[in-house]
């Protein structure tokens, strides 16, 4: 059954529970921009509404999973980008909420690259995350000289350790699929033919079980570190928008979309 088709989020939901939700700007690696944003907060909003549900299965469309923001829509901006961000973060941080509030498992399989507050966010905010061998995974904020996002401050420390976590946001490696298993960042990695079938697999076991009690499990887990998440994010959206009207930041931007270095000098 179709519940949302808006061409940039797509949500359907199978007769055995599972919802698909997936994330459908595949020309622009699922890249985030506000309309995207607000598409996929409608859609996790949606799920919640749904009585039928008992697992949402996330995945994107084309060969990336997400490559995090629109890093062209946002270097357009100009001026007004810290503005732009402003907006933008908030649609993505209370999508993030529910997908953390929601009482079914979310279910996220990573094809390509993950990365950027929009997909390294989204995959620290999942419950089970399965990874295609060939998929990578970059948080990337600090190298355009912005900060993470997504919850992403308080969810990767608690998944990988604050060590590692600071290694990851400080220096931006870009991690394996077999890297992001061994730190716990990702659940399973499977080969890239199996991905599909494998995440549609695992989502309808889960399916199958008993719903109050996969609920009732996943809030606990979570209800650990759930007031931290959300109490942080209104600090990480002031602290990227600030960042994003810095001169460092523009040429972050600059030099992702030019293939090259960036050239930061403080200002």
């Amino acid at each position: 059954m179709k519940l949302i088709d808006t061409g940039q989020v797509l949500l359907d939901l199978d007769d055995d529970g599972v919802g698909h939700l997936r994330l459908n700007r595949p020309e622009a690696s699922n890249g985030m921009d506000v309309p995207f944003l607000r598409a996929l907060y409608d859609a996790v909003m949606r799920a919640h509404g749904e009585p039928g549900l008992r697992v949402l299965l996330l995945t994107g469309e084309g060969r990336n999973f997400c490559a995090g923001g629109d890093v062209k829509t946002f270097a357009s901006k100009g001026d007004a980008l810290p503005d732009y961000l402003r907006e933008a973060t908030s649609w993505l941080q209370i999508s993030v909420q529910g997908l953390l509030g929601l009482q079914a498992p979310v279910v996220t399989a990573v094809q390509g690259f993950a990365a950027g507050g929009g997909g390294f966010g989204l995959v620290c905010a999942s419950d089970i995350v399965l990874a295609a061998e060939s998929a990578r995974f970059m948080s990337g904020a600090t190298r355009v000289g912005m900060a993470p996002d997504a919850g992403s401050s308080v969810t990767l420390p608690q998944i990988v350790g604050v060590r590692k976590a600071m290694e990851i946001f400080l220096t931006n490696p870009t991690l394996t699929a077999a890297d992001a298993l061994d730190i716990g960042l990702v659940t399973r990695v499977v080969p890239d033919a199996d991905l599909h079938d494998e995440a549609l697999a695992l989502a309808r076991t889960l399916a199958a079980g008993a719903p109050k009690a996969l609920a009732a499990t996943k809030r606990l887990v979570w209800s650990g570190l759930g007031g931290r998440v959300e109490a942080q994010l209104p600090e990480e959206a002031r602290t990227v928008a600030e960042l994003s009207g810095t001169a460092d930041s523009l040429e972050g931007l600059a030099a992702v979309i030019e293939r090259r270095a960036p050239r930061f000098t403080g200002n």
